[in-house]
């Protein structure tokens, strides 16, 4: 049984005892800790509201529940909009001037986890500060539940999603006769989640011709839901024999994308961000912004573009941090999240995919294939070890000793150990926010070279 708490949100496996695992005690305790954080950060308002939506998982129709009469019972109104994506429920604080949000949703882990991701009143992740609150209060359980005169009300809005998809088409960038005139044909695959309704709504809305791939959202994922290439054979078979322009898959919450080219080839979660901001570039110069673990082919374009590149942490909390801080134009994760200021700080793949698409059309309905031979070609190796210790110590010691066996090469220490090599190469060592696990990323110009790194770094861990 495994439960994660870090700035990505509360993530566990279902089942098992309490604070071992996902349980509905751990969802009353920290959805009840995050209303009580709420209140403490707001304490001269009366009445609170928060938007609550869910994602596909079939655990996520009982846990909203348990969300639903903990909210209420602390005397917060609940406006509840149902399947919806991660995004959409950040676009709906901002729309109804909520006070935040809860999304039920373990975004990329498989079915047998789910989670919390909660927003602040901007319709944005928490920040670091503001979690370790949150978990301060839960595990002292400063709670204040209501009388009977004073509980929250429950109000049902529907169509959100829509909304949400409203508000990317009327964004000046986007441009939706072009794409229409376009008359492009794509394959999605909505891994039986939210993104199965919203990426065919947000494609009909821009005239693209459909073909549906695991678009019925309830929850049993087709395949492993990280959108990468490994588990996304079937649909880099199908769009070839579609004879399809492209294929999009995302993550169980939309807040992740990816492409699958032309002729079947991944174009990879790196170049999602690379290509678009390539695409924001064209139309604004100023600062872009991905994390330390994110492919150097976007330092590369910003370097080609004559702009600032600036790298935080992992994490969205993170990279918005850094993004408003340097006032950047587009930044994301390399994973296929795009964050587009314009909007809302924060991941999301319906803008991602609508950006995308205005690029493709712009440069005359050009090939994917022919697209990413644009960027700079670096291969990435992927790596992760289980690390069944929750002892912090233990961790900094490991990167301590790895730390003295790389000296004299160039690191960085924001976020683990992130090794620079040879010109176009590093190692990056980092516990992940998501899973107990020690994520090794590494980056070379050759395939071979990248997994050579990756397996030598993960040797000498396990020697230690």
């Amino acid at each position: 049984m495994t439960l994660v708490k870090s700035s990505s949100g509360i993530r566990g496996t279902l089942g098992g005892k309490v604070g071992k695992g996902f349980s509905p005690i751990d969802i009353i305790q920290f959805s009840a800790g995050y209303v009580s954080w709420m209140k403490k950060k707001h304490n001269n308002k009366k009445k609170f509201v928060i938007i609550l939506g869910r994602d596909g998982r079939i655990s996520s129709v009982l846990f909203q529940q348990f969300l639903i009469i903990t909210f209420q019972s602390l005397g917060v109104d609940v406006i509840n909009i149902g399947l919806s994506t991660t995004p959409t429920v950040g676009i709906a604080v901002i729309n109804e001037r909520a006070d935040g949000g809860v999304m039920l949703t373990a975004s990329h882990n498989p079915k047998n986890w789910n989670g919390l991701k909660m927003f602040n009143s901007y319709g944005e992740f928490l920040s670091e500060e503001d979690f370790q609150k949150l978990f301060y209060i839960t595990e002292k359980k400063y709670f204040n539940f209501s009388s009977y005169k004073k509980l929250g009300n429950l109000i049902y809005k529907k169509n959100y999603i829509q909304k949400h998809i409203e508000k990317i088409i009327s964004l000046p960038i986007i441009d939706k006769d072009l794409i229409q005139k376009a008359k492009l044909k794509v394959v999605v695959d909505g891994i039986n989640s939210t993104g199965g309704i919203a990426v065919p709504i947000l494609l009909k809305y821009l005239g693209v011709h459909v073909i549906k791939m695991y678009c019925d959202p309830h929850g049993d994922f087709a395949h492993n839901p990280e959108p990468i290439e490994k588990n996304l054979k079937e649909i880099c078979k199908k769009v070839p024999d579609f004879k399809a322009n492209l294929g999009i898959s995302v993550d169980p919450d939309v807040d992740r994308v990816v492409f699958i080219c032309e002729n079947g080839d991944f174009f990879g979660e790196e170049y999602t961000l690379v290509s678009i901001a390539d695409y924001i570039l064209e139309n604004k110069l100023g600062p872009i912004v991905s994390t330390l673990s994110s492919s150097h082919a976007l330092k590369d374009l910003s370097i080609k573009k004559k702009v600032p590149y600036y790298s935080s942490p992992v994490g969205e909390v993170h990279v918005v941090k850094k993004m408003k801080e340097v006032h950047a134009v587009i930044g994301g994760e390399g994973n296929g999240g795009v964050i587009y200021p314009n909007l809302r700080y924060g991941r999301d793949a319906l803008i991602g995919i609508a950006l995308f698409l205005t690029q493709i059309a712009k440069l005359a309905n050009i090939p994917l294939s022919k697209l990413k031979k644009r960027y700079s070609n670096y291969f990435m190796s992927k790596k992760k070890i289980r690390f069944f210790s929750h002892n912090n110590d233990k961790i900094k010691i490991l990167l301590k000793i790895i730390k003295k066996k790389y000296k004299g090469e160039k690191m960085d220490f924001k976020d683990g150990i992130k090794i620079y090599l040879k010109s176009n190469e590093w190692i990056h060592i980092r516990k992940s926010n998501t899973e107990n696990i020690i994520r090794i990323h590494t980056e070379s110009t050759s395939k071979e070279r990248a997994n050579f790194l990756a397996k030598k770094i993960i040797y000498e861990i396990k020697e230690l």
